[in-house]
């Protein structure tokens, strides 16, 4: 049976509307809801399919980030996770982390947990990099599966349904390997009272990037955050020839 690792990333609630400071060098998240990134969620509810298949034998959830990102691991660990592995990085080291460096930690954890399959959330909604699949897969050297609606094991190997711009692609891989979830995988559950409850018992490690000898010094220097232009109104049109005489009025023909 497989030792399966699930990266969760915490990010700024789906639901909130997004502020940028004033100073233009990022967004606004003090006092902001946060929740666990819902690709990352989708991966998590993977996992814990897998053991309750009996496919998977312990589930290992790693987070990167501030103090708060253990908030998220409780989360997965509620969802049936049975343990978390946080790595503490915070201040303007957090802000400049990018996938490269987090690829590079769970690649260490990976190797340190003798894990099998690593699964992760196609991208984050926050800075939408989808890249930590593929990276990690490449410092692991492992075949990777990414953008996965439909995972089923057979003999060893994993026989994978991936969302690709033309349909959808089917393809065999051997693990050990590293997957990144699409959004129709699957719907992951609520976590119940009991489970939240048993959650806070469960085992949370405390690392840092050194302790895994990854050294996360920036490597970008965020030059401005900027709001999207703000569009203009449409207007109603009553007929073609009105719409014609508005497109010659604007140069448009």
């Amino acid at each position: 049976m497989a030792r399966v690792l699930v990266g969760v990333k915490r990010v700024i609630d789906y639901a909130v509307k997004i502020r940028v400071k004033p100073d233009k060098t990022g967004v606004v998240t003090d006092g902001v809801k946060h929740s666990m990134n819902p690709f990352d969620e989708i991966a998590v509810e993977e996992a814990v399919r897998m053991k309750e298949k009996k496919l998977a034998s312990e589930i290992v959830a790693v987070s990167c980030g501030p103090a708060q990102a253990q908030e998220t691991l409780r989360t997965a660990l509620a969802m049936g996770v049975d343990r978390g592995i946080h790595v503490e990085i915070s201040g303007p080291e957090y802000e400049t982390l990018q996938p490269i460096h987090v690829s590079q930690i769970l690649a260490k954890i990976a190797k340190d947990e003798k894990a099998d399959l690593v699964i992760v959330g196609k991208q984050a909604i926050d800075d939408d990099s989808n890249q930590t699949a593929q990276m990690t897969a490449a410092f692991l050297d492992w075949p990777q599966g990414t953008f996965i609606s439909k995972i089923e094991k057979t003999n060893g190997e994993l026989k994978l349904t991936r969302e690709i711009d033309g349909g959808l692609e089917m393809i065999k891989i051997k693990m050990p390997a590293v997957l990144s979830a699409d959004l129709r995988l699957n719907e992951p559950r609520y976590a119940t009272l009991p489970n939240i409850m048993k959650a806070k018992k469960k085992p949370i490690k405390k690392l840092s990037p050194k302790d895994l000898g990854v050294d996360t010094a920036a490597r970008i220097e965020v030059v401005s955050v900027e709001d999207p232009p703000v569009r203009q109104a449409g207007s109603i049109l009553a007929d073609v020839d009105e719409l014609v005489t508005k497109l010659k009025e604007g140069g448009h023909v």
